[in-house]
């Protein structure tokens, strides 16, 4: 029996793993926000934790884990391919290797760091959605949704930052980089939620779907199960 793919679904696959891609060449330049130093991907990361909260919360968790699988299939097709794109000798006239580089050469621990984290926290986002909205009826939106975005994102700074950067910087530095890019993250959530709501609402009635995951194994693993 062929499985019918949602435009609207792939839409959003594609959206999400293009965002992660963006916030990862993003991370590369340090921005200040206020008095706070953070990577400029909180710029566009949230948008992915948004996008993972809308497919959980239309979908079901059984699809979102077949995104997060995907996306991070893609981090690192594209790191196999700019880490080639960067050993590959360039042309003699060619000037910009140590920019190129700079740009597109993270260290092994920072990948480590970057895939470890978002795996756990896209994860942990997705799967709070998923029971919230079993146990409360599909009521609460929003509260889940923040408090979803709160949990995997706090998961994924702690992770990241501790992978990234322990034995570097002090462990008082840790924990205020680790505070400060939950809490930028999350507030951007709440920022920009009306637009999530009117989102999910949109997308519910043209789907004509509104999963729950009444009967459903959490088995990170079981990709074919959608």
């Amino acid at each position: 029996m062929k499985k019918e793919v949602s435009v609207l679904f792939m839409f959003a696959g594609i959206l999400f793993a293009t965002c992660l891609l963006i916030s990862n060449i993003l991370a590369t330049k340090i921005l200040m926000i206020g008095p706070w130093a953070a990577p400029a991907g909180v710029l566009i990361f949230p948008i992915a934790y948004i996008l993972n909260d809308v497919i959980t919360e239309v979908w079901g968790f059984a699809k979102a884990r077949l995104i997060i699988w995907t996306g991070f299939g893609v981090n690192i097709l594209a790191v196999v391919f700019f880490t080639a794109g960067i050993v590959v000798p360039g042309a003699p006239f060619w000037q910009n290797q140590e920019a190129f580089a700079t740009i597109l050469g993270n260290t092994p621990r920072i990948v480590a760091a970057s895939l470890s984290a978002y795996l756990v926290g896209s994860f942990l986002n997705a799967f709070i959605m998923s029971r919230m909205k079993v146990m409360t009826g599909g009521k609460g939106f929003s509260a889940r949704a923040i408090l979803s975005t709160l949990v995997g994102e706090s998961a994924d700074s702690f992770i990241f930052i501790i992978i990234a950067f322990a034995g570097i910087f002090p462990m008082g530095v840790l924990i205020t980089m680790i505070f400060t890019q939950a809490m930028l993250k999350t507030v951007y959530e709440i920022l920009i939620l009306p637009i999530t709501v009117w989102v999910v609402g949109f997308v519910k009635r043209v789907e004509g779907v509104d999963t729950f995951d009444t009967d459903l194994s959490y088995n990170l693993f079981r990709v074919k199960e959608i």
